[in-house]
């Protein structure tokens, strides 16, 4: 067994043994111990990647700073409306440097504290334990600004805010204290999140993460593509006009796109299951699946979805 794989078990059991001690508080936050996404994954965000390889260097060069007179930022902290590939640039990070990725669903963890507050005290020494004994680990803490989240809804406005957000300043700060420990935020509301993220030794360093239309959007489909076609283990789609699809529809996400491709690559499953004959996915089939997003939006307003 390679030490790599050595690491990544380690960091299994001491992170399934810490949420088995504070459950169901740990439940918002998953482990992946060996990440695997890489650059060419990710489609465009030339600039954001960028950022996230100068992060990087804090694990794996750190040497290199004190040669140019500087430091590396305490933390790195993505902006973007939802779906722009955040959740997977800070897999990226973990990959570049060979640490397991810790993914926390802080609007998940916040219902979950709500409901188990009487461990809260088991929560945070939990954490800082559970750090401590790992190996070099990053810890993403997604969508800090808990209170915007869909997943709160209306039970918003009724969140004692203040000590959850003094517990989750906990969380990054003894984050932070660990050696070894790559810490990266995210938010889709920047406009509403508190100053107190950007305080000295927390995210010092705020990335943008914004698609640029259509090149990004264009590339992203044309890798899922791909990567569907490989799954599948044949040709999937047929001479695709791709800057024709996307052009004048703005309003999906990078996280929608993908969704909708998805869309067209399920209908024509369900179409080859009933034992009809589909044809490879072409413009047309975009066209439609296109059409039923926009009518969906009418009828449900939402923000984006996940860049998978």
């Amino acid at each position: 067994m390679t030490q790599r794989r050595l690491l990544a078990d380690r960091a299994v059991n001491i992170w399934t043994s810490f949420q088995r001690n504070v459950d169901p508080l740990a439940r918002g936050a998953t482990i992946v111990a060996d990440p695997e996404i890489d650059a060419d994954s990710i489609g465009g965000l030339a600039s954001a990647k960028e950022e996230i390889l100068t992060y990087a260097y804090a694990q794996t060069s750190p040497d290199v700073y004190g040669r140019w007179g500087t430091f590396p930022p305490s933390a790195m902290l993505m902006i973007g409306r939802g779906g722009s590939g955040k959740s997977l640039l800070a897999e990226y990070l973990a990959t570049r440097t060979e640490t397991a990725f810790v993914r926390v669903d802080v609007p998940r963890m916040v219902l979950d504290v709500i409901h188990g507050a009487n461990k809260i005290g088991e929560l945070v020494q939990g954490w800082s334990r559970a750090l401590e004994e790992m190996p070099p680990v990053t810890i993403f803490f997604d969508e800090l600004d808990f209170t915007r989240a869909h997943e709160m809804g209306k039970r918003a406005t009724e969140l004692p805010v203040g000590p959850i957000m003094d517990l989750l300043f906990e969380l990054i700060d003894r984050s932070l204290a660990v050696e070894d420990c790559l810490v990266i935020g995210s938010t889709s509301h920047p406009d509403t999140l508190t100053e107190a993220f950007l305080a000295p030794g927390r995210f010092e360093r705020i990335v943008e993460v914004n698609p640029l239309f259509p090149e990004d959007v264009v590339e992203a489909l044309r890798i899922h593509a791909l990567t569907a076609e490989s799954r599948a283990g044949r040709p999937l789609f047929g001479e695709i006009d791709w800057g024709k699809v996307v052009n004048n529809t703005r309003e999906p996400s990078i996280g929608d796109w993908i969704r909708i491709l998805h869309a067209v690559l399920r209908r024509k499953a369900r179409q080859d299951a009933a034992g009809e004959t589909p044809e490879v996915v072409g413009n047309d089939d975009f066209a439609r699946e296109i059409s039923r997003f926009r009518q969906a939006n009418t009828r449900i307003r939402t923000d984006g979805g996940n860049y998978l």
